[in-house]
């Protein structure tokens, strides 16, 4: 009787065991999967003929991200990647390259895939320092840096080589981009942006655009003006790290031409066309000292760079579509492809 209770003890506790023992491994296992859950990831893919819609998992910002694939002409052979970034809205609404311009139909027989990310309004694209109560948590540039290609080269095969282009307040981040990881592109084109941050002109630009239009507070950006991160991110004050990439950067002068005037006008008749007008030839005439400024400390650094500054111009898409097309060549050899 008694050797009957203790086996039917011992029993028990060998089950116990055994439950603990696999409640163990289910824990680890579940841990496991939970860890893999939250590691960046492709979530999902929508093939729509060559144009291939991607959800992709950040975990720097915990949550999925739009990425926008054209493939290339020959999707049987592995291609390099050309980042395309818009503006202010980041692609969420119709002021992107697909909206405005002909690049992407333009790029439809070249042999690259078109990676076009939506998402990041009044970002900059940068990694912000504060989650934002407008903006949210912005860690853009770990994003585009260390979490996104390698994936895509997961994903869509690539060759591994990389451009990248950005107009605009993009056109300021790519620069901080391909200095934050230098090699990652390999040719890089910048048009209309302000690569100067850290001096009061630079940071009035960032201001403008975060604060007045994108509704954010430029404190959780990068901090205060006094701050050491404004210096750290400021790409004329790291410029020596675009060395050994290929660079491309335009501007207009911000004087108007009758086109803009009339493409103003278009948009909005009367006086807020006149306004708009104004507006846009100011923001460029600014870009054109900051583009001005980033030349000078490239040429002190004896680093090249394809400039075109353009006697004319104001703040807008036609002339990104110009300058994007004068500078394929460039952007094509670094990729690797025919132009």
């Amino acid at each position: 009787m008694k050797r009957s209770v203790l086996d039917r003890a011992s029993m028990r506790r060998g089950m116990v065991a055994v439950c603990a023992a696999a409640m163990t491994v289910a824990g680890i296992s579940s841990v496991g999967l939970a860890d893999a859950a939250q590691a960046p990831a492709v979530t999902s893919v929508v093939k729509d003929g060559r144009t291939w819609h991607l959800k992709v998992y950040s975990a720097a910002m915990d949550k999925e991200i739009t990425i926008d694939v054209q493939r290339p002409v020959d999707e049987s052979k592995p291609a390099p990647n050309l980042y395309l970034l818009s503006g202010l809205d980041a692609g969420e609404s119709s002021a992107s390259w697909r909206g405005q311009t002909d690049v992407i139909p333009f790029l439809a027989d070249k042999q690259v895939n078109v990676i076009e990310p939506i998402g990041g309004r009044g970002s900059y694209y940068a990694d912000w320092i504060n989650t934002d109560p407008k903006l949210g948590v912005n860690k853009w540039q770990t994003f585009f840096t260390q979490e996104l290609p390698p994936l895509l080269d997961q994903t869509l095969g690539s060759t591994g080589r990389n451009s990248l282009a950005g107009v605009s307040t993009s056109a300021t981040s790519v620069l901080q981009m391909a200095e934050a990881k230098p090699g990652l592109w390999q040719s890089v084109a910048s048009y209309s942006g302000c690569a100067q941050i850290a001096d009061p002109l630079g940071r009035a630009a960032i201001k403008l655009s975060v604060e007045n239009w994108g509704g954010g507070n430029l404190d959780n950006m990068y901090g205060p003006p006094d701050s050491p991160n404004w210096a750290a991110n400021d790409a004329v004050i790291n410029a020596e790290k675009l060395r050994g990439t290929e660079l491309y950067v335009s501007t207009g002068s911000g004087v108007p031409t009758p086109d803009d005037f009339e493409w103003y006008q278009q948009n909005a008749p009367g006086p807020v066309g006149m306004v708009n007008t104004t507006v846009g030839a100011i923001i460029e005439g600014a870009t054109n000292a900051c583009t001005t400024n980033l030349r000078n400390k490239l040429d002190s650094l004896g680093i090249p760079a394809q400039y075109n500054f353009n006697a004319v111009g104001t703040h807008r898409w036609e002339y990104w579509d110009t300058a994007f097309r004068e500078s394929w060549p460039l952007l094509a050899r670094g990729m690797g492809v025919p132009a």
